[in-house]
């Protein structure tokens, strides 16, 4: 597959600015991927499509505040600064994107804070954008976290607006995320409601979770033409063996499992024997999944609409087969569906 197979016409005005007033009241499209029938329906109706001891398997990770604006020293400077991952806790030091990245060289310091009560220092650059800061702070880790955590803003993508509101701390988060690690929201997780959730269990259908922090790999730009030569950004793992064995035995008595969102697939896929079995796994994970591709994991995917030659629109194309995955979004443009992050749902089965 090439990257200039992934393009489609997406209008700004399509990418939605704001999520759904209700998290299970955006518009859903089911597909079916053996025949490419295509539903119009809402989202909370998903359970017309699961029956008892099927299985939704959800990413758990937390959005921390991953955007700090600084001050350069002496001159005053503005940057900006995204938290990708701390590196080492006892020293303090976290890989980041500084912006803009041609003002900043190693040794130079960075203020954050009305009162400048946080201070760090640029001590490697790791890629052309990227640095490694180390935070000079006095007091416990603990300490250190909630100043970091309070001067942070929700790494809301800019793509969607360009100023994070009040709404985003509560919306731009899964109700049932638990692991802090993740610097963007697994979308496809947004769309669940308590309400559903409760529906979902009175209905006799399973829950399990995994833990993928999603980093911005998913976001970063393709610039190779042969997708085989592309290179994902690696992402922190963790697959119980709890949530294993309860998948395979679900798989086992014939039951579906559904993947919330492609960070699920992605993780899933990273730790599968030879013969379609899951396994336990902590650790990192740069699976690439695009066409063609073969599951062995989930029966279905729930999806948001994904941007035009993102890496995510082509495990997407990967689960549901390329040309019906590209006719339906070329029914998605034409019906209006909201794309993106806050946008609207779309279930392969």
């Amino acid at each position: 597959m090439k990257l200039s197979q992934f393009n489609y016409p997406l209008n700004l005005d399509q990418i939605a600015k704001y999520p759904a007033k209700y998290r299970d009241e955006s518009r859903l499209m089911v597909l079916h991927k053996t025949t490419g029938e295509i539903e119009h329906r809402v989202f909370k109706d998903i359970l017309d499509y699961c029956d008892e001891d099927d299985i939704f398997i959800f990413n758990n990770t937390k959005v921390f505040p991953a955007r700090l604006n600084g001050n350069k020293e002496k001159t005053g400077a503005e940057i900006e600064v995204f938290l990708l991952r701390e590196l080492n806790s006892e020293q303090k030091l976290w890989d980041v994107l500084v912006d803009p990245a041609r003002k900043i060289r190693i040794g130079n310091k960075l203020y954050f804070g009305e009162n400048d009560n946080l201070v760090a220092e640029v001590i490697d650059n790791t890629t052309s954008r990227g640095r490694t800061l180390r935070f000079l702070f006095d007091g416990t880790h603990e300490e250190f976290k909630a100043t970091l955590f309070k001067l942070g803003e929700m790494p809301l993508p800019k793509w969607i607006r360009p100023k994070v509101e009040n709404i985003d701390y509560e919306r731009y988060q899964t109700i049932f995320a638990q692991n802090e690690g993740a610097v963007a929201a697994p979308a496809a997780g947004l769309h669940f409601s308590r309400e559903l959730l409760k529906r979902m269990e009175i209905k006799g259908v399973n829950s399990t979770f995994i833990t993928l922090h999603m980093g911005l790999g998913h976001f970063r730009t393709v610039d190779v033409e042969d997708l085989s030569k592309h290179k994902m950004d690696s992402e922190q793992v963790d697959i119980s063996e709890e949530t294993a064995n309860f998948i395979n035995q679900t798989k086992d008595k014939g039951k579906k499992a559904f993947a919330v969102g492609v960070t699920v697939l992605r993780a899933v896929e990273t730790s599968v024997t030879t013969q379609g079995r899951l396994k336990p796994f902590v650790g990192w994970t740069n699976k690439f999944i695009f066409p063609p591709y073969s599951f062995s994991v989930p029966d279905a995917l729930i999806t948001n609409f994904q941007l035009p030659q993102s890496t995510m629109l082509m495990s997407v194309a990967a689960f549901g087969g390329y040309d019906i995955v590209m006719n339906a979004y070329h029914v998605a443009l034409k019906e209006g569906y909201r794309f993106g992050t806050y946008g609207d749902a779309m279930l392969i089965i």
